[in-house]
């Protein structure tokens, strides 16, 4: 059965992921998101291409949220309390706990400062959260009688998971966001190797290589430190979730080695809320910080402080981390106003920026000014600072992640086309595996092979070990045919070793499937062996029989034996590779035997009566089904022999 991938979100572009999966005849829906860089009807995946009747309750077996960012969990209240899904929801514990922060502050900068039109309420957040059920890391977790999936850890930010689903024999992971390097405060992603049909996968840098983090971390820090040591402030627009505990515990850190007094500050409110929530998830932290966490929580940053909106044109140096990041909006584009145009800021940008946000423009060159609307232009003369602490894994992550898992298909989301492109290229030739990059709204048919271990009976496996030969020359006919025959070749022989067809898969419900060897087969069912035969009565005339005397008188004893060695030695020259023998009563090759029928109504026989010009023998063949060929051979071969049977009958005169 096919595995069908609907993308709704997240197809050629960075933003609202979302893939609706159907596999085994279960259908799954991967994240929920939003995308930042839209305020129309694109800001939400299309959930009318789900159900046109919206009845989504029957459409939809479950759903998954794989971490806590808005363009994966952004549209899960809509979805919920608007659109009216009820069915399970499943997300990690920290996601779970982490996920209403990021949409209460949403909805605040949404609706209470930008005035725009509200899609869920705060009551809509809580009731969307009493849906869901978390799930724990390597958590095997059976959603129904057919469909079951695992959380493995993926790093990015706190609580983000990678999922496996398996429905029957068909078998996928989602990744969501991942990293695959670790990072001050996270691990690298981990997960089992498994068998999978297809694996899904983000490509947001489908084509960067980063270069060391320690170099990414001076360079950042050497920039920082020279904008403050010259008296100018310095904003990291980030989410408060991730990026902002990475940098706080690198610039913490550094504050402390230099001896420096420079303030930093954490814009008020989610951030300090996110930090609780760190130290209360620790183990989900890396390794380093766990190792630490007795001495000392890296959460408790000893130079970062809140910050006080009436500090935004105090004068001296500062460190300001404000959300959201890629300044989509908010508090940090309301900092962003007011310190853009001094050229002593700096503007350092640590992450990925979505098209359509500020900070996608300013990475995108050095803008002079910055136009909001039509009421609003920013002139920028500060500095602008990239650098990529991104917590998505690069080009070699998924690869790498790709040939771990060694999937049937990949198919790639969350990415940038012409980048995506690349990748799909270098997967392909590397790795040899198909690979697909569906846009919103496509739908991919990928095909799902089922295999089946079975346990091997003893005698099935020496069925297979034992030769079990078949040796058979071509007829002269045949080799004439094929420009072969000369009057001194010999006919080319055959040679067939058919072991392994004496095997029998046994499927039974609840048990582990089995191949056993026909004789097993027999002691299972507690029956005896049946053989069928196939028989065949044929009509011929023989010239080279000696006349009796009596044309219609029965053959006798003499003449029986005597056209049984003519049949023998005709056939014997004919078929000169193969084993003829003569046992008396009748001829034998393999299980096709060959004797001289004296019955008057023999129940083989077809033709009506005999010939009364000519003498008139007939000839009874019986054969198994495994020699239905060399039967048919025989006895045509016996036709050529001027031995006539009745198709067609052939008389002598």
């Amino acid at each position: 059965m096919a595995i069908e991938c609907l993308v709704l979100g997240a197809g050629q572009e960075v933003g609202k992921s979302c893939v609706v999966v159907t596999i085994n005849g279960k259908r799954i829906m991967f994240d929920c998101g939003m995308h930042m860089g839209y305020d129309d009807h694109r800001r939400y995946p299309d959930f009318s291409l789900i159900s046109k009747s919206r009845d989504f309750d029957h459409s939809l077996d479950c759903v998954i949220i794989t971490h806590f960012h808005l363009d994966h969990v952004g549209a899960l209240p809509y979805f919920t309390e608007v659109c009216g899904y009820n069915g399970p929801i499943y997300m990690t514990y920290p996601t779970k706990a982490l996920a209403p922060l990021m949409l209460e502050d949403f909805r605040k900068v949404l609706v209470d400062r930008r005035g725009e039109e509200e899609k869920f309420t705060s009551l809509h957040i809580s009731q969307c959260m009493q849906k869901v059920i978390a799930i724990d890391l390597k958590q095997t977790l059976q959603v129904d009688d057919d469909l079951q999936i695992r959380a493995y850890y993926a790093g990015h930010v706190l609580g983000a998971a990678m999922f496996y689903a398996k429905v029957g024999e068909s078998a996928m992971v989602y990744t969501g966001d991942y990293n695959m390097t670790p990072d001050r405060h996270l691990g690298a992603a981990q997960i089992d190797r498994l068998e999978l049909d297809l694996l899904i996968t983000e490509s947001t840098y489908a084509t960067t290589i980063r270069d060391s983090k320690y170099a990414r971390e001076r360079e950042f820090l050497k920039a920082v430190h020279e904008c403050v040591a010259g008296g100018g402030k310095v904003l990291i627009p980030t989410f408060a979730l991730g990026r902002a505990q990475e940098l706080c515990i690198l610039l913490d850190d550094y504050w402390e080695r230099m001896n420096l007094k420079v303030p930093i500050y954490f814009s008020a409110g989610l951030t300090i809320q996110a930090n609780m929530y760190y130290k209360i998830l620790i183990s989900w932290t890396s390794q380093k910080i766990k190792e630490t966490y007795a001495t000392r929580n890296a959460f408790d940053f000893k130079h970062v402080h809140n910050f006080d909106r009436s500090l935004i044109n105090a004068p001296g140096p500062c460190v300001l981390f404000a959300t959201p990041g890629m300044i989509s909006g908010g508090f940090s584009l309301e900092v962003f106003k007011q310190w853009a145009p001094c050229e002593m800021n700096l503007i350092t940008l640590p992450g990925y920026c979505v098209a359509g946000t500020v900070g996608h423009k300013l990475m995108s060159g050095k803008p002079t000014k910055i136009v909001l609307d039509s009421n609003t232009q920013i002139d920028v003369r500060c500095q602008i600072h990239q650098l990529s602490f991104s917590p998505h894994t690069d080009s070699k992550g998924i690869m790498d992640l790709a040939r771990f898992l060694s999937p049937k298909n990949v198919i790639l989301v969350h990415g940038e086309k012409p980048k995506m492109v690349s990748l799909k290229e270098r997967i392909q030739s590397e790795l040899r595996i198909p690979c697909y990059l569906p846009a919103n709204c496509d739908t991919v048919h990928i095909p799902s092979t089922i295999y089946v271990k079975a346990h091997a009976s003893n005698a099935f496996i020496r069925s297979c070990l034992n030769p079990n030969f078949r040796f058979l020359k071509r007829s002269k006919e045949e080799n004439s045919d094929q420009g072969l025959r000369n009057t001194n070749s010999t006919a080319p022989l055959q040679v067939n070793d058919e072991r392994v067809a004496e095997g029998i898969l046994i499927m039974e419900k609840g048990k582990k499937a089995r191949v056993v060897h026909q004789d097993d087969l027999l002691l299972i069912l507690r029956q005896k062996k049946h053989d069928i035969q196939f028989g065949y009565c044929c009509a011929a005339h023989l010239d080279n029989l000696e006349e009796t005397g009596n044309r219609d008188a029965a053959i006798s004893h003499s003449d029986k034996c005597s056209c049984l060695q003519l049949l023998f030695k005709e056939l014997s020259d004919y078929f000169s590779g193969v084993n003829i023998q003569d046992l008396g009563e009748h001829l034998q090759v393999e299980s096709f035997q060959v004797s001289v029928c004296l019955k008057d109504n023999c129940p083989y026989r077809i033709i009506d009566s005999p010939q009364k010009e000519a003498v008139t023998v007939f000839f009874c063949c019986s054969w198994s089904a495994a020699d239905e060929k060399l039967a048919r051979e025989i006895i045509s071969a016996i036709e050529r022999f001027n031995l006539s049977d009745n198709l067609p009958c052939k008389n002598s005169k």
